[in-house]
């Protein structure tokens, strides 16, 4: 997901609704409307009280009637509904769609299971990160991935090209973009209980990273256990005129207890959970094992490279990356993108890129990059916020425990 520091845009809008003149807010709005794509939940959003804001091109939720701090300690107590419709999802088919996406990421996509999937990285030729993206191989024959909203265009662009010098060299691999269904995710501990009234399907015997096609609340939806918030919970692709009636279905059957969620919270989920936000926490200059993704990287993709920037990204499994991303607590106000990060001797060590403060944790949390040997848990180190020094160290991530559903 890409946009960075939504909690704190989620905090400004806030006040700013809170003293603007309503004429005003109605004008600004209805200027920007016209520019925004919606999703098919836009009308749903704005009558549940969604507080509806410009992201990557969308216009999205940042949040509803309560504040981003109990949205969040909602999603971690009961459950919270995502539109995450502006994301893109498709499917590559053909006999040759697996070694043509291992051109282009990290992942051993021909040893996973059918219907498992995992996270991964697409690069360049420099090993950088081009965008994250969760991938699931349905069939030997039939990929399905979903890429970041922001990401879209470069990504279809970068997929089409290598799609074509591929099929030009006798490659059997074709597309789908899944413009005709939605995308919601049910994240939280009643998220398998709630969805369970829905269908027929035995979800206890859905795993975390599994996938299944099936019929929920009477349409035929992509279904993949997996989030971004650190909790169990589901994505599911529904096609786009099923989208509004699965939503009211989904907070009906919690009985109020899972609540419509925007991005404010959505944001600080990720961050407790120690997940990259891809625009802050990786770019195009930062390679998967630079970003701690290195467990992403399947072990015969190591042996055997075959993926763009492979030579730069295998040498550093093999000798360290220079820098690497790392968690902190700190003190004073929460550091923010670009905060930096020094020793205590004053040295730079690197920055920020999330921060904010924990709505389950009560203290500000935060992750960026450091030199490498400045980089272990408990490593004491200063942050720079508003040309202040104050005390932070390193810890392990992620800042709150993941509650994925695994076999026991």
């Amino acid at each position: 997901m890409r946009g960075g520091n939504l909690w704190q845009l989620g905090q400004s809008i806030t006040r700013r609704l809170a003293q603007a003149d309503k004429k005003t807010i109605t004008r600004r709005s209805f200027a920007s409307e016209a520019e925004l794509k919606k999703t098919v939940l836009y009308d749903f959003h704005v009558a549940h009280g969604g507080k509806m804001v410009p992201f990557a091109g969308w216009g999205m939720p940042i949040q509803y009637k309560d504040s981003i701090m109990d949205s969040t300690l909602n999603c971690r107590e009961n459950g919270g509904l995502f539109d995450v419709s502006h994301m893109c999802g498709l499917s590559l088919k053909g006999k040759d769609c697996i070694p043509f996406l291992e051109k282009l990421v990290v992942a051993d996509v021909a040893g996973l299971t059918p219907l498992t999937g995992t996270l991964t990285v697409f690069t360049n030729e420099k090993g950088g990160a081009i965008d994250d993206s969760v991938i699931t191989k349905i069939t030997d024959d039939h990929i399905y991935l979903v890429v970041n909203a922001g990401c879209r265009d470069k990504d279809l662009a970068h997929i089409e090209e290598h799609m074509k010098a591929f099929k030009a060299k006798g490659g059997d691999v074709s597309w789908h973009i899944h413009d005709e269904r939605s995308l919601l995710a049910l994240q939280g501990p009643l998220a398998a209980p709630v969805l369970q009234h829905l269908t027929k399907e035995d979800l206890s015997k859905i795993y975390f990273g599994e996938f299944r096609m099936l019929d929920i609340n009477g349409a035929h939806c992509f279904l993949t256990r997996t989030g971004y918030t650190g909790e169990d919970g589901f994505e599911i692709s529904v096609p786009s005129e099923n989208a509004v009636d699965l939503a009211k279905a989904i907070l009906e059957k919690s009985e109020g207890k899972v609540r419509l969620t925007g991005l404010g919270a959505r944001d600080s989920l990720r961050l407790e959970a120690g997940l990259c936000l891809y625009g802050n926490d990786m770019e195009q200059h930062i390679t998967p094992v630079e970003a701690g993704l290195t467990w992403a990287i399947g072990k015969r993709r190591r042996a055997e490279g075959g993926f763009l920037g492979a030579e730069v990204i295998l040498k550093q499994i093999e000798t360290g990356p220079s820098i690497r991303r790392v968690g902190f607590f700190s003190s004073g106000p929460p550091a923010r993108s670009h905060s930096e990060i020094q020793d205590e001797k004053g040295t730079s060590l690197g920055e920020v890129t999330s921060g904010g403060f924990s709505p389950c944790l009560k203290k500000n949390i935060a992750m960026g990059y450091v030199k490498s040997g400045s980089h272990k848990a408990g490593t004491k180190v200063k942050i720079v916020i508003r040309g202040k020094l104050y005390d932070g160290n390193v810890t392990k991530m992620p800042f709150v425990p993941t509650k994925y559903y695994k076999p026991s």
